[in-house]
């Protein structure tokens, strides 16, 4: 029979959001919506009873069964149990309750502790969502790298020059006839055929000089989004003193893990820029080949230019001769005050097809809507 622990609501709010953060922590794909799905489910259930805590948590926050076994060792870790949670009983049965346990049952009297939790939470976020990064506290870093799951990721899509079976559109004769012989020339029904739409390839092009440090751990989360909901169609170089291919490091399912192989991977973080120059190489050794081709290219970069600014002018010119769209994403762009007028965006811009904001998750949610609509 659980034990009910007798403690204060504000603090069993406070362990419930810090269990959340300590299973995000720990590589289990905890998104917004999650937490507060959590949320909501151990208010419905009651916070006075561990194992309602446990089974709100594991049907919640948990995506796949390889979660479980690390949401089990969070769980211990978090509540102070030294033994497994189901290592007593049956699979099917809650884990047992254990005095020291620091979550308080809910006060009927109290009415909306959760739901103020909830309010106040969302709340939060939404000012996180419209901050600027480089302006952020490493504290309130982590909690932006857990809603970059949030994030809405519609691909570009084009028409295709094939024709797929369809329901409706052109007549289809050879299904047709196949279809009429196997009825023995009988007459079996129309068959059809249409074009079917196809994602677009989409490029991500992400500056990691040292003018973009601050931003660039957002861009890569940002790049590892994009790469997992549209497997095989986004690419992603680093570009600054040299360029680097990062799209194998992009695939753990986990940013972490991706970003952490990508700090072994590119040599020249923090470094001096020479887009013009790397720009070149990527046409020459990628673009032109048919990379870019038809692709939504994405450049994140603030424009500073140790280079020949023309020579950077004339590589978006030529990336955007090849390119179905060619968007520039700076930083700068979302700050009062701000006006392109580096040697560098300044050669760019009439090349063009958009110039947006990229400081914050907000302006990040915007390019994904410009991408999508490209």
């Amino acid at each position: 029979m659980a034990s009910e622990i007798m403690i204060s609501t504000a603090t069993a709010d406070e362990m419930l959001v810090g269990f959340t953060r300590v299973c995000a922590a720990a590589g289990i794909g905890v998104s917004q919506d999650r937490a507060q799905a959590f949320l909501q489910a151990v208010a419905q259930t009651g916070a006075d009873r561990r194992a309602s805590v446990y089974w709100s948590g594991r049907a919640t926050l948990c995506s796949s069964p390889d979660d479980l076994a690390v949401y089990d060792k969070a769980f211990h870790a978090w509540f102070a149990d030294g033994r497994s949670a189901t290592s007593r009983r049956g699979k099917d049965e809650p884990p047992r309750p254990v005095p020291q346990a620091t979550l308080a049952p809910s006060d009927p009297t109290d009415g909306g502790s959760q739901d103020q939790l909830l309010r106040a939470d969302a709340s939060g976020d939404e000012l996180l969502r419209h901050r600027d990064i480089a302006s952020m506290s490493e504290a309130e870093r982590a909690r932006l790298a857990i809603m970059f799951d949030a994030l809405v990721v519609r691909p570009p899509m084009r028409r295709s020059v094939r024709r797929r079976p369809h329901h409706r559109g052109a007549v289809d004769y050879r299904r047709t006839l196949r279809a009429q012989l196997k009825q023995g020339g009988e007459m079996a029904g129309w068959r059809w055929r249409q074009k079917q739409p196809r994602s677009r390839r989409v490029v991500f092009l992400i500056d990691v000089s040292g003018s973009m440090e601050p931003y660039a751990d957002s861009l890569l989360r940002l790049a590892h989004r994009m790469f997992q909901a549209m497997p095989g169609r986004v690419e992603v170089f680093t570009v600054g003193t040299r360029l680097t291919r990062l799209t194998p490091v992009m695939r753990p399912r986990h940013a972490d893990e991706a970003l952490e192989l990508a700090g072994a991977v590119v040599p020249d973080w923090s470094g001096g820029t020479r887009l013009g120059e790397v720009l070149r190489a990527f046409m020459v050794r990628w673009g032109r080949r048919g990379l870019a081709r038809g692709a939504v290219v994405v450049i994140a970069s603030d424009g500073w230019e140790r280079g020949d600014p023309a020579l950077l002018g004339d590589q978006v010119r030529q990336l955007q001769l090849l390119a179905h769209s060619c968007v520039w994403m700076n930083p700068h762009r979302g700050k009062s005050g701000y006006a392109p007028v580096q040697a560098g965006i300044a050669a760019c811009l009439p090349w063009l097809d958009a110039l947006v904001a990229g400081h914050s998750l907000e302006a990040f949610a915007e390019l994904l809507e410009e991408v999508g609509n490209a």
